[in-house]
């Protein structure tokens, strides 16, 4: 029966029947699309809620005469159940860039896309909202106080609570009341995507297209940037985000004038919106519905609220402390081991040599500290090591050490904040001097302690003619 509604609206738009109907793969919600083929390569769409169906239908009409790239509905079947569109292809953002979302590494076109992307932004949300009917969105006119508590309440019923983690109620629906005000001060009369991602992103002859709009609204235009550039498994990079901010603002300034400070400082508190509304969504389409595509994005969704919640939110003193309980279960904190870089540290006497990486990575750095001066050809610093204080004040005193250490301060700091950008697990760096007892010693500690401190990651240090080891833990 469906076939056949497809088949009349494709005669209807065409003058013929199709020769061939193929369903395509399912996503997140219970919509099933086809491919028509015959004279020309159209997609059919059922839905299972007709107002739903009639929202998509009034949003891409209206877009297409507001000259936004989004697919032409081209007829309707009488009960509103169906209805056949343009077929933009194959090509979705999500999968353009999948190798940049595997190495973190974008190239020269991930990025031109994405900037693409992010640049048309701006004219859905500000010129789309121009002459738009927003009570016939679906399911809701206007992102309000309601919607707000609608999908704090989504977070903390389909996925906290599933966690098993004990909490205080009362007091975490204060702090929703204090999110729910602080994310009302951005009300505006632009059109809100809501689910802005790359997956609802086409790309045809190499140009952006909006698909599966039909639950947008009236809203705060944060709300799509925080939904795009933290979409759970785009797993971009800080250094890749904010040149897309700086892209979308550079676009936005074409609609309203923008105080970068303040955007910024209220984009955050939109990415945590953001964050527990897809976790609630992670949670029932996954924990509930057993759809496992779902279950596989809790963990890079956990990961950017772990980040998060390294700046701390301040108005929500109660919902902090709960999420960092969360983020620190058992079940979360065992599945980010896997993707926590380890540095390993080492001092050694080159005539012993080389150490080995034993991650077998066969990679990372070696210094060679024989160039500072040597201590060592002094009886007096005979009996010490670089940890000792007679040894540390001669080599510090002369300079040359604290010089050498910055230099390679700059290399492995920028190596090491790569690594932990793109999850790897990884990385050796080895000092080396005559004996291994003092140079090499005293920058294989110091080294190590600076990048626990400063990054936050595991050290593991091994003087190695000591036999000494010592682990410096995440805090």
């Amino acid at each position: 029966m469906n076939e056949a509604k497809l088949i009349r609206l494709y005669k209807e738009v065409t003058g013929c029947e199709p020769d061939t109907i193929v369903e395509l793969p399912s996503s997140g919600s219970n919509r099933r699309y086809f491919r028509l083929y015959g004279k020309t390569s159209l997609i059919g769409v059922f839905g299972t809620v007709a107002l739903e169906n009639e929202a998509f239908i009034y949003l891409s009409e209206h877009f297409v005469k507001r000259n936004i790239p989004v697919p032409k509905v081209l007829a309707v079947s009488a009960d509103r159940m169906a209805y056949i569109q343009e077929d933009l292809g194959d090509g979705i953002l999500f999968n353009e860039i999948e190798k940049g979302r595997n190495t973190r590494v974008f190239g020269e076109e991930e990025r031109r896309l994405l900037k693409d992307t992010i640049r048309l932004l701006p004219d859905i949300q500000f010129a789309g909202a121009v002459g738009l009917d927003f009570d016939k969105c679906y399911p809701v006119a206007e992102f309000d106080k309601r919607a707000i508590m609608w999908d704090l309440n989504y977070f903390k019923y389909c996925f906290l609570k599933a966690t098993g983690l004990e909490f205080k109620e009362d007091r975490l629906e204060d702090d929703f009341e204090r999110m729910a005000q602080v994310l009302m001060r951005s009300s505006s009369s632009t059109f809100m995507y809501r689910d802005f991602q790359s997956r609802n992103v086409m790309i045809q002859d190499g140009k952006p297209w909006f698909i599966d709009f039909q639950g947008g609204r009236k809203g705060p235009f944060y709300y799509d940037v925080a939904s795009f550039l933290w979409q759970a498994k785009a797993n971009f990079p800080d250094s890749l985000r904010a040149e897309l901010i700086n892209e979308y603002v550079e676009a936005l300034r074409k609609y309203k004038p923008v105080d970068v400070e303040y955007f910024n400082d209220q984009l955050r508190h939109f990415v945590l919106f953001r964050t527990l509304q897809v976790l609630g969504a992670y949670g029932f389409r996954g924990y509930f519905e057993k759809k496992p595509h779902f279950m596989q994005s809790v963990p890079y969704a956990i990961e950017n609220l772990r980040c998060l919640l390294e700046k701390p939110y301040s108005e929500y003193p109660y919902l902090t402390e709960v999420l960092n309980q969360l983020v620190n279960l058992k079940q979360f904190a065992d599945e980010r081991k896997k993707h926590t870089l380890t540095v390993k540290v080492i001092s050694f006497a080159y005539k012993k040599g080389i150490p080995n990486d034993s991650s077998g990575n066969g990679g990372g750095f070696v210094f060679d500290c024989r160039a500072v001066n040597n201590p060592g050809k002094y009886d007096r610093y005979k009996p010490f090591t670089g940890l000792d204080e007679p040894v540390i004040k001669y080599l510090e005193d002369d300079g040359e050490i604290l010089t050498y250490l910055e230099h390679v301060y700059s290399l492995v700091e920028s190596s090491v904040a790569r690594y932990v950008e793109r999850g790897f697990t990884n990385l050796m760096v080895a000092f080396g001097c005559t004996g291994g007892q003092h140079r090499s010693v005293y920058c294989a500690q110091h080294l190590a302690e600076h990048l626990n401190r400063k990054f936050n990651v595991k050290v593991e240090l091994i003087h190695r003619e000591q036999n000494i080891e010592q682990t410096f833990e995440r805090k």
